[in-house]
């Protein structure tokens, strides 16, 4: 163990040594001279291990995919490391703190209980809210956790724990106050520049500026991540999500803010861009928003080039956005029928057959024909702009059941 350990600590100081000398003096400045941590000679303390946790966690926020082999088996070094260290180097201040930073990165609770379980002998009084805080909130127990940590200061804090807290701090009050979230994922992001701290402060930011239709600063902070961090390993699921918060844009009512969105796409790869653009249109056909829809799946069709089901994704889901129009409907059945079953994903296929069903089905609706001279009859008219709508409700309630994006709603609250 010790000697993976070793391996672990030169290589994290080999690649990220300018990184750890610039948190030694953050660190320095911060904090006040203590005693000395009660580790023998030669043997890295806790402050010391949790910061080359840190250094390898940065290096997966820029798509290092051997740091993100690498983290967990240094977590469980860790994790029995602490756990077997003695009594007295918890009367150290720093290295409480430090255990408690290693939980809030994915190390286990259990030196957070053992530290509580040893009470006052180590543990002052303003720790106790930390500790109890951050152990309430691995292990689930949101009203614990916002209880004990609601009233601590992120800034009184070293910087990286100080980010470390902000970030759980704007989790545990996001659905209460978007506002209040999004400014502590400021304050992570100017405390933390550069790590997987600010690229998690990023993204999850991203959909807070979703779910409150502030479209511009979304636009701004969507286009930062995907110019800092397209590598990182929770890119692809940045993506996706992306994909669906862009639902939340009606396009075909601000038709003027897509050449923003085109324009925060231009900071990715063309692949990269080309399955943003499909995931996009399919969240927007199942969100009902057709003009939407249509917009990406043109987007798409520039970009795919020689791939064959790009290409016909983007036929399938442009002209699954075109049935309900009666102009369209026409051209977009044989669109639908000209596509090659064998290149589509099974979950698209399934959408093609709910396509079809619901065309075949919009077509035969009384007032369908009259719908096409509108000035002539508009009662008739008015029967079938309504029916086709229920007809749309209906090939998204089939579509959702089968493949259904995730709610950013849903995403933000994990």
């Amino acid at each position: 163990m010790k000697g993976l350990l070793q391996a672990i600590l030169a290589f994290s100081l080999t690649v990220s040594s300018a990184a750890a000398m610039s948190e030694t003096e953050q660190s320095s400045a911060a904090e006040p001279q203590v005693e000395q941590e009660a580790i023998a000679p030669g043997v890295p303390g806790p402050v010391q291990l949790v910061r080359t946790l840190h250094l390898m966690q940065d290096q997966i926020a820029v798509g290092s995919t051997e740091a993100h082999l690498g983290q967990r088996g240094l977590l469980g070094i860790l994790d029995d490391r602490f756990m077997s260290l003695p009594p007295e180097t918890w009367h150290n201040s720093r290295n409480v703190r430090a255990a408690v930073s290693l939980v809030l990165s994915g190390g286990k609770p259990d030196i957070l209980r053992k530290l509580l379980e040893q009470g006052s002998e180590v543990l002052s009084e303003t720790e106790r809210p930390l500790i109890e805080g951050a152990l309430a909130y691995v292990e689930g127990r949101e009203e614990a956790a916002q209880n004990a940590l609601a009233a601590l200061d992120p800034r009184a804090l070293p910087p990286t724990l100080g980010a470390q807290l902000a970030l759980v701090q704007s989790a545990l009050v996001v659905r209460k106050s978007a506002a209040k979230s999004d400014e502590l994922l400021d304050f992570v992001r100017l405390q933390a520049p550069g790590t997987l701290l600010e690229e998690a402060a990023l993204r999850r930011q991203v959909f807070v500026a979703s779910q409150t239709n502030n479209v511009e600063k979304f636009q701004s902070l969507a286009t930062e991540y995907l110019r800092r961090y397209r590598h990182s390993i929770y890119a692809g699921n940045f993506r996706q999500r992306l994909a669906s918060a862009l639902t939340r844009i009606d396009f075909g009512k601000e038709s003027a803010r897509f050449d923003g969105i085109v324009a925060m796409m231009s900071e990715l790869e063309p692949s990269a861009r080309l399955e943003l653009y499909l995931l996009a249109a399919r969240a927007s056909i199942e969100q009902g928003l057709t003009i939407s829809a249509r917009m990406m799946a043109d987007k798409a069709q520039e970009l795919v080039g020689q791939d064959k089901a790009s290409a016909a994704r983007a036929k399938l889901y442009r002209a699954a956005s075109a049935i309900t129009s009666p102009e369209g409907i026409a051209g977009a059945v044989d669109e639908l029928r000209g596509l090659d079953r064998s290149i589509l994903a099974v979950s698209d296929v399934s959408l093609l057959d709910s396509a079809l069903a619901m065309a075949g089905q919009i077509r035969n609706l009384p007032g369908m024909a009259e719908s096409q001279t509108r000035e002539a009859k508009p009662v008739a008219t008015k029967v079938a702009e309504n029916q086709p709508a229920q007809g749309l409700e209906q090939l998204q309630s089939l579509s959702k059941a089968r493949d259904a994006l995730s709610r950013v709603d849903k995403l933000i609250k994990k």
